[in-house]
């Protein structure tokens, strides 16, 4: 509920700041009092558009701020939305909004902390609804509408399985799209198995072309190597002048060293011997790694022809012979899916099948439900439109089929006939601020029990009643406040009578300036109001009291005003 409303610098109110109590409050005043600039306050705060226009002259801005009061499962799902925003709940399960509309900039806040107006919107959605010439009416959304005739029937169980049969649907034809979008095409296929056919031909090895690249360099100079070994090896041991001859020669001349310097010549033959011996050994060597050369020509095409065809994959599907062969086993492990998504693709589309069967299935039944339904509920308002003055009135709703969702498939829409022979129409078409109005208590009324939305606001219920069918719309909006806290703008006295708290708005002129100002009545001047919409009179006087002891409020009024603002 609306705990107070503070309201400053919008169009004739300078400040005003109003208390409201639970149950049914009333606002009354003269026509042209400024009662409409309440209901501003009320749009602008639920987040509707602002019009710079309606900031008071000589104000920079104008700011309007409310408390809500929560409970149960209200605050809970208040604190969730918060809580998604990255706003925290209030403790004592209190709702603090506040606008501020500046010339050339404006500010939305909840519970202290900046907010876009959407989630303001969002959050007076879920709070208020108003009904009248700046309706900001849930009920006449048709996918609302869906939900009030769900609630009615007391529907639970049957949406909850319809939810999870659409969403085992959903689950099932996502995967198989995405199994369609990530498969290759038949072409893509094609290239991938001559692609591997190409590298399976070839069957490159890690390491190989490293390996190629060395035997390669080696053939090319297997020629100049078998000349070069050769000769090298013929000037150590093989020809006249070779190294170990002028070894030989070097020798005799130690021998003769060693025959007059025995021990150093014994040492410089010893040396000279293991030069000998060494020459011999590397011409050896040479010699054998001269007859290891092969001149073999296959063999060295052999080798090109290798590498080119691992140069060719490397450039392909490389740049890496590691590259290649990864290539391969994705392209390998690609064909192996492919081959087995046929049979994946069959059994995806069986089970889509069962699951939009079992989801068909439960959008029967529900829509089954809702018809039947719908005709008591039909009937449930008609009675109470009679009730309202609309003798003649048809309410019914109509059934339009609709895209299968997790709430079922069917699109329904509340349709208003005020008088007989004029064609039925949705009640969102409904231009009469009157007719709109006194329809939402209608339909609150019936739907006392179900409908969450925790306040009401009516303006000019009363357009074109009076008599009885005024002191039914007071009986009808007292009922109604026993559930929910209900605010009524009203211009019938009857209507007024009924409240447990009482309103007046009142203009003023002040130093050439006009202002509005909303004070809450007592008993009295209760009393005085009540007179007043009656006329006045001295008869007027005696008729409000009447109404006011009829309605069991005089004698408790204050006492129940008291305990109202305390609750």
């Amino acid at each position: 509920m609306i705990e107070w409303i503070k309201i400053r610098g919008l169009a004739l109110i300078d400040s005003a700041e109003i208390e409201f109590s639970p149950g049914l409050n009333i606002i009354s005043g003269e026509t042209g009092a400024g009662k409409t600039v309440f209901m501003s306050a009320i749009s602008i705060l639920l987040g509707e558009r602002a019009d710079k226009s309606l900031i008071r002259n000589g104000a920079d801005f104008c700011e309007i701020s409310a408390s809500f009061r929560l409970g149960g499962e209200l605050a809970r799902k208040i604190a969730e939305t918060l809580s998604d925003c990255g706003i925290d709940a209030s403790s004592d399960e209190s709702l603090l909004f506040r606008r501020r509309i500046g010339q050339s900039s404006s500010k939305c806040v909840v519970n202290d902390s900046p907010c876009s107006l959407e989630l303001m919107r969002k959050l007076g959605e879920t709070l208020i609804d108003t009904h009248g010439p700046h309706e900001h009416q849930s009920l006449l959304k048709p996918s609302l509408q869906l939900e009030v005739l769900d609630g009615f029937r007391g529907a639970s169980g049957d949406l909850e399985f319809c939810a999870k049969a659409y969403g085992e649907l959903v689950k099932a034809e996502q995967e198989l799209s995405k199994i369609l979008a990530d498969s290759p095409s038949e072409g893509e296929i094609d290239l991938l198995k001559k692609a591997l056919r190409e590298i399976e031909a070839i069957a490159p090895q890690l390491g190989e072309d490293e390996e190629l690249a060395l035997k390669h360099k080696t053939a090319a100079s297997a020629h100049d190597l078998a000349i070069f070994s050769g000769k090298a090896s013929s000037l150590l041991d093989s020809s006249d002048s070779s190294v170990t001859e002028r070894i030989s020669e070097v020798h005799k001349f130690i021998r003769e060293i060693e025959k007059l310097d025995p021990a150093s010549g014994a040492d410089f033959a010893a040396l000279c011997q293991s030069l000998k011996d060494s020459a011999s050994s590397l011409a050896s060597s040479l010699d054998d790694y001269a007859c290891r050369i092969e001149l073999d020509e296959q063999s060295f095409a052999a080798i090109e022809e290798r590498m080119r065809g691992l140069q060719t994959l490397k450039r392909r599907y490389g740049p890496r012979i590691e590259d290649v062969i990864a290539y391969s086993e994705n392209a390998r492990a690609i064909i192996a899916l492919s081959e087995n998504r046929a049979g994946l693709l069959s059994s995806l589309k069986v089970e889509i099948e069962r699951h939009r069967a079992e989801h068909r299935k439960y959008c029967s039944l529900i829509e089954s439900a809702r018809k039947k339904a719908s005709a008591k509920f039909a009937e449930s308002v008609e009675r109470e439109l009679r009730e309202l003055g609309f003798i003649k009135a048809s309410f019914a709703v109509r059934f339009d089929s609709a895209d299968p969702g997790p709430r079922g498939s069917d699109k329904i829409e509340f349709m208003f006939s005020a008088n007989p022979g004029e064609g039925m129409k949705p009640i969102r078409e409904i231009a009469s601020s009157g007719e709109i109005s006194r329809l939402m208590l209608a339909l609150k009324t019936v739907l006392a029990e179900t409908d969450g939305v925790p306040t009401l606001i009516f303006d000019e219920i009363d357009v074109n009643i009076g008599g009885v069918t005024a002191s039914v719309v007071g009986e009808k909006l007292k009922r109604l406040a026993v559930a929910r806290q209900v605010i009524c703008i009203t211009h019938l006295p009857q209507v007024a009578a009924s409240g447990d708290r009482h309103l007046k708005v009142e203009k003023s002129v002040s130093e050439g300036r006009t202002f509005t100002e909303i004070s809450v009545l007592d008993a009295e001047s209760r009393k005085s109001e009540i007179a007043r919409m009656l006329g006045g009179t001295k008869a007027a006087e005696i008729h409000a009291a009447e109404l006011l002891t009829n309605s069991d409020v005089s004698d408790t009024g204050g006492k129940k005003r008291k305990r109202a603002k305390n609750d």
